[in-house]
């Protein structure tokens, strides 16, 4: 998508939006924009309906957890010309960004009539965060939801059969939430006794994985030398 055709996006969207669209960003020519989450289904509906807009294909529905966004476990800015980073940056700005909303839903929307790809996104702060389900105005939205319900824990009201999809019936809280441990909470193995598989607490040391990188430009691990080939 081009910038100027990004901006009559944007100044359609305020017109037939208004107060819902709260926010828009074109960048690396893809346009996003951050709409009320109270006002998801008039909003999706609209943008479905609309001759000017007709998004009518959902491509992708997915949720997000922005807890300690912007902030590292480790050394980023006084390591990145030394060893390992996770090249955050403009630390403030980012982390006053999502102040409002841990949770985020994110909507991929394909409009085949005028050629244009939009993505939208909603903010939401509570825990458990919840908003309305859009399977009435995309079905194929059911599955991304269950999906995103499983993951991050996000309550879509309406939808019509809202089950995990992914991970077992008996499963303890939500994988893809930042503060769930690597290791989980439970773990399953097979009982001979019984002869059955069985939960039992995880028995793995909670250990924080951080990768150390030792070189020499910051770039590149250093080269063996040559008397070093020799001897090897």
């Amino acid at each position: 998508m081009t910038e100027d055709k990004a901006q009559a996006l944007v100044s359609s969207l305020r017109e037939k939006l208004g107060a819902s669209l709260l926010d828009a960003k074109f960048d690396r020519g893809e346009l996003t924009i951050t709409v009320e989450p109270a006002a998801i289904l008039k909003v999706c509906t609209t943008l479905r309906d609309d001759p000017k807009l007709a998004f009518r294909q959902l491509s992708d529905l997915s949720g997000i957890d922005y807890l300690s966004y912007g902030k590292a476990d480790w050394q980023t800015h006084d390591a990145t010309s030394s060893g390992f980073s996770r090249a955050v940056s403009t630390f403030a700005e980012i982390a006053d960004t999502f102040e409002g909303g841990r949770f985020g839903v994110v909507y991929q929307l394909m409009s085949i009539v005028h050629n244009v790809r939009l993505r939208v996104k909603a903010l939401l702060g509570e825990d458990p965060p919840r908003i309305a389900s859009v399977t009435e105005i995309w079905p194929v939205a059911d599955w991304y939801e269950r999906e995103a319900f499983d993951l991050y824990g996000i309550l879509f009201e309406g939808h019509p059969d809202l089950r995990r999809i992914l991970t077992d019936y008996g499963f303890i809280g939500h994988p893809f939430r930042k503060d769930f441990p690597l290791e989980g909470y439970v773990e399953v193995r097979y009982d001979p006794e019984k002869k059955r598989v069985v939960y039992q607490p995880v028995s793995i040391e909670n250990r924080i994985l951080v990768p150390r990188v030792i070189r020499d430009d910051g770039r590149l691990p250093p080269k063996p030398a040559a008397s070093d080939k020799t001897n090897a």
